[in-house]
């Protein structure tokens, strides 16, 4: 049995990676693949919505994703590997149908993120990046939302779950598992699975960006409230920040860094010397 067929919550016994995609689904991840590159100058510059592709297909970035999204984009499946392992949002594991991620960052935390983080951990059995027996679930710890303005907040496959407690995330996570739809705050109307929310990331639009509510009253009120006023931010001026016409910077000036010598009087005394053969010597060993 392989991984990829039937995407169970992690790999056990007797199951393998499949190493390449069969025709059929070769053609179809080619075209969409074409489709993506269409987009970039470079085709390496599609490497990230590819590896959200592939993710679509296999529920995570599979050992046959990788080495698809290198074949097709030239490069060495080193060089995939390096960007799918850096970024979070790319699984090297299968992944469950919904990843529900608790904002454990300051802010959320002490609001309840770190009370709502022990209550599901404990509730579903699992830790940070598990997945539930059935395969339901991935239970993870975010560092931030991006919506403090609701904190505490739950994310499910990226859709906002806003001022949440123990109690109704328990409830959240319950009701995914019994396989009835749930509704975040904001956003889409309901939730769809990992691998559908992946190839939305991936650039394909599912039909779905009017749906529900983008911004609430907290996001909003900042804006509100400089317009009630008359606040405007002050211009640039020529003393601050504002690039050059033509926007960018001139060779030697302030913002340049092209006319400063390679080395400074630190790198080449005794002690910047001194330094400089310790990291290397550690380099060497």
């Amino acid at each position: 049995m392989s991984v990829e067929a039937g995407r169970p919550a992690g790999r056990g016994a007797g199951q393998t990676h499949r190493t390449s995609y069969d025709a059929e689904t070769s053609a179809r991840l080619t075209a969409d693949s074409d489709v993506i590159v269409a987009r970039y100058p470079q085709a390496r510059s599609a490497l990230l919505p590819m590896l959200h592709l592939v993710q679509a297909e296999d529920g995570y970035v599979s050992p046959r994703g990788i080495a698809f999204c290198a074949s097709h984009l030239g490069l060495t499946t080193a060089e995939v590997s390096a960007v799918a392992t850096f970024y979070t949002q790319y699984k090297r594991h299968p992944n469950g149908d919904y990843t529900v991620g608790v904002c454990i960052n300051t802010l959320c935390a002490v609001m309840g993120g770190d009370a709502i983080w022990e209550e599901l951990s404990d509730h579903l059995g699992i830790g940070h990046d598990e997945t539930t027996q059935d395969g339901a679930i991935t239970l993870e710890r975010i560092e931030c939302n991006a919506a403090c303005d609701y904190a505490p907040v739950v994310m499910v496959n990226w859709e906002f779950f806003d001022n949440q407690t123990p109690d109704s995330a328990r409830g959240l996570v319950d009701t995914i598992a019994s396989g009835e739809p749930v509704a975040p705050t904001r956003g889409a109307d309901t939730v769809v699975k990992f691998t559908d929310m992946s190839r939305v990331l991936a650039g394909f639009d599912d039909g779905r960006a009017n749906e529900g509510v983008g911004a609430g009253v907290p996001t909003l009120r900042g804006i509100e409230l400089a317009r009630a006023e008359g606040w405007v931010a002050p211009p640039l001026t020529a003393t601050g920040t504002k690039a050059p016409a033509g926007g960018k910077p001139e060779v030697g000036g302030e913002q340049s860094s092209a006319e400063r010598p390679v080395t400074t009087a630190g790198d080449v005394s005794a002690e910047g010397r001194r330094k400089k053969q310790t990291s290397d010597d550690a380099k060497e060993s």
